[in-house]
């Protein structure tokens, strides 16, 4: 998979991408992320990306050329399966989605800033509209970062144990149940002794309660009605 990041900071995705699951994923070749400073397209002495709102809105606005440069010299070098930009307004994100987004072959993601992106690079240019949460971050770095981690931690021989994301929370359509370590007894605070037991029956049959009941609690939203009812 390959990950091409268009933004105006692009050494804000140091950090996340040099550490953990995303960096060795890239050292294997299992993905490969390529980050784009857009201000590398403008086309002014100052390297401006951002004008004044037209109808005297208060902020600035990320303009249409450079982006739109950026992008089209990424096209006329291979196709790509979504041009997606991260926006408060987008669709939420969720663990289905990050699932089909993983299964693509080459993706854009477009970081905006100020009061956002010139409307006709929405209009001609991006594919899909993605947002990390119903609130207002200052880019979308940190939620193309988010976006990323997502699908690169489902790509195939990226987790040391790939059936250890199938019992992550969402997956199924519920949270993932209580998870418990060494030592057994730890101040008095013990494991359940189902999950010591050896049972494979028993132990899934009580994983699949907790995470049922760690849902209705905590999740209702996201049972049907027989479920909340129990």
């Amino acid at each position: 998979m390959r990950i091409d990041i268009l933004t105006i900071f692009p050494d804000m995705f140091e950090g996340p991408f040099n550490h953990s699951i995303i960096k060795r994923s890239v050292e294997k070749g299992l993905a490969e992320i390529h980050i784009h400073n857009i201000r590398d397209f403008a086309t002014n002495k100052h390297r401006n990306v951002d004008d004044y709102v037209y109808g005297g809105s208060a902020g600035m606005v990320m303009m249409v050329q450079p982006i739109a440069d950026c992008i089209d010299k990424l096209r006329a070098e291979r196709e790509y399966a979504e041009i997606i930009f991260l926006t408060p307004d987008g669709e939420l994100l969720n663990q289905g989605m990050a699932n089909q987004m993983s299964l693509k072959e080459n993706l854009i993601m477009l970081c905006g800033h100020y009061k956002g992106i010139d409307e006709r690079i929405r209009e001609h240019y991006i594919t899909k509209e993605i947002s990390v949460g119903d609130y207002v971050l200052s880019g979308g770095e940190l939620a193309a970062a988010v976006l990323t981690d997502s699908i690169i931690r489902l790509l195939p021989g990226v987790l040391n144990d790939e059936t250890s994301a199938l019992s992550d929370s969402f997956q199924d359509g519920l949270l993932s149940p209580p998870v418990y370590t060494r030592p057994a007894n730890y101040q008095g605070w013990k494991v359940p002794d189902v999950l010591l037991s050896g049972n494979d029956k028993e132990i899934k049959a009580w994983n699949y309660a907790q995470s049922l009941e760690r849902t209705r609690l905590r999740r209702p939203g996201m049972l049907g009605e027989t479920e909340k009812l129990g």
